[in-house]
């Protein structure tokens, strides 16, 4: 992470807006917040997930903006809402902006749809001063980015990069309804998925603002930040294997405590998280056996996550983990294995993109702070379709996935100023 004080882009500029990003965006979140399960969304904060009525009423909203902002639209058969501006050029390529639309279950306003919000008002701005840009811009709203209603995420962008997964097609809901199911009951069709996906050669990059969900801008006093990288992840489930006894009868020297391991083998993984750059992780799932208050646990399985930027350090301290593993269990007298049930690497954002909208954050007469993601986005899926840049947005206390996420209007403003600058100074090769 860092702050540069000192970068310079010769930006030409024909013409300053005059226009509000920041009030039509927030006006335009707090419409779209009402498309949700629950009215009381301070209480209740945002349900909307993938192919509900939810949905629907939000694509309504979201399509009588575009066309207010003078783009054609489009629904594809991914659920994907597209809205296009097309450049004078007809032979012009396409800018992508994009993120989600969807929510997690009792979340916050401005996850993901706030990036798209402030796409469309930089378009307005574009077309009501009737201009146009050397390319195509694309506002793509992806229907599904949380995984919270089928336990599978980013399928919008993966269907847009060529990267979705047919047999995601049979994963269910909890009422169990499938995804085909329901794509085919919101008047989609899931056959058609493979031919959501863009030519790689058409496209140019892909912008996506989101809110930080962490608190670094806000202790930087800084009301946007450039992304240098999206964290690759790392799951682990490990298991300790002691030996049962009677708590008041086996000597404390001759144990065989699964628990008493397994809270080293804890210690020893916050300790090396908080000696280690651009590193972070929980163990957030434990359970102990038998599970009686006279009995040494002879069972502890724990769950153990962590993320970097980048994947030589996750690697690093995936093979610390295991030399500690091992130590603990030669001294306990235990047995403790870790089996790796997720990953995913971490996805690096472009640098040519990212100095544009660090030379777009000067112009606002902000410093640009980089800061890496500790969350996924759907970035990373389009990342396999092309080149990708980040802006994130301060948020409140860092607070997100909750009713009480929030982002200002100044904040806001910025944020589409920001992106209209890096539309208006980008010239494609």
């Amino acid at each position: 992470m860092n702050i540069d004080t000192h970068f310079d882009f010769d930006f030409d500029f024909d013409f300053d807006f005059d226009f509000d990003f920041g009030q039509l965006t927030l006006e335009r979140i707090n419409a779209a917040a009402r498309c949700t399960t629950n009215a009381d969304t301070k209480n209740f904060g945002v349900t909307r997930l993938f192919l509900t009525p939810e949905h629907r009423a939000v694509l309504k909203l979201l399509t009588e903006w575009m066309q207010t902002a003078g783009m054609s639209t489009t629904l594809d058969d991914a659920g994907n809402l597209r809205g296009y501006y097309y450049s004078d050029n007809p032979q012009g390529k396409t800018l992508i902006i994009g993120s989600h639309i969807d929510s997690v279950k009792q979340g916050g306003k401005f996850d993901g749809i706030m990036g798209v919000i402030l796409g469309i008002s930089c378009i307005q701005a574009l077309h009501d001063s009737g201009r146009s840009l050397p390319y195509h811009v694309m506002i793509a709203a992806f229907g599904d980015e949380e995984g919270s209603r089928f336990q599978d995420s980013m399928i919008g962008s993966k269907a847009l990069a060529g990267g979705f997964d047919s047999t995601s097609l049979a994963r269910v809901d909890e009422n169990g309804i499938t995804m085909a199911e329901a794509m085919t009951a919101f008047g989609l069709n899931p056959d058609n998925i493979p031919a959501c996906a863009l030519d790689a050669q058409s496209i140019l990059g892909y912008l996506e603002a989101h809110i930080e969900q962490g608190p670094l801008l806000a202790q930087h006093n800084l009301p946007v930040g450039i992304v240098t990288a999206i964290t690759g992840i790392e799951r682990q489930a490990i298991e300790i294997i002691g030996e049962t006894g009677h708590a008041g009868t086996v000597p404390m020297d001759s144990r065989q405590d699964a628990l008493v391991a397994a809270s080293k083998a804890i210690v020893a993984i916050d300790t090396y998280l908080k000696q280690t750059t651009d590193l972070v992780g929980v163990v957030g799932e434990i359970s102990a056996a038998p599970g009686s208050v006279n009995v040494i646990p002879n069972r502890v399985q724990f769950s153990l996550e962590f993320r970097s930027p980048e994947t030589r350090i996750r690697q690093q301290a995936s093979d610390h983990f295991q030399a500690q593993f091992k130590a603990i269990a030669d001294e306990a007298n235990v047995k403790i294995t870790a089996k790796t049930v997720y990953q995913s690497e971490a996805t690096t954002c472009d640098a040519s993109l990212s100095q544009a909208l660090a030379a777009a954050v000067k112009r606002t007469g902000h410093n640009p702070l980089h800061l890496f993601s500790g969350a996924g986005h759907d970035g990373q899926a389009m990342a396999k379709l092309t080149r990708i840049a980040m802006l994130f947005v301060r948020c409140k206390g860092g607070i997100s996935h909750h009713p009480d996420e929030s982002v200002s209007q100044e904040d806001l403003d910025v944020a589409g100023r920001v992106m209209l600058y890096f539309l208006q100074q980008y010239q494609p090769a």
